[in-house]
């Protein structure tokens, strides 16, 4: 999953220990989400969506692998 959660923050002037803080995570845990390595939990994600007041589906995007099978 892709995600601008670095640009986002970047606007706020927001540290990567400031939006792990206000999330109630690492610091090491918003590295690894904004270097897409981590997909956050549902209800990290929606902590994010709040935070940055807007749908989770603005911050992240899946990655484009085709449909999902039904």
């Amino acid at each position: 999953m892709r995600n601008d959660l670095k640009a986002r923050r970047a606007e706020r002037r927001w540290s990567q220990a400031e939006l792990g803080k206000a999330l109630g995570v690492s610091r090491q845990t918003v590295i690894a989400i904004e270097n897409d390595k981590y997909d956050p939990s549902l209800p990290l994600a929606f902590k994010l969506a709040a935070l940055f007041e807007c749908p989770i589906e603005e911050i992240f995007v899946p990655d484009e692998e085709g449909p999902i099978a039904s």
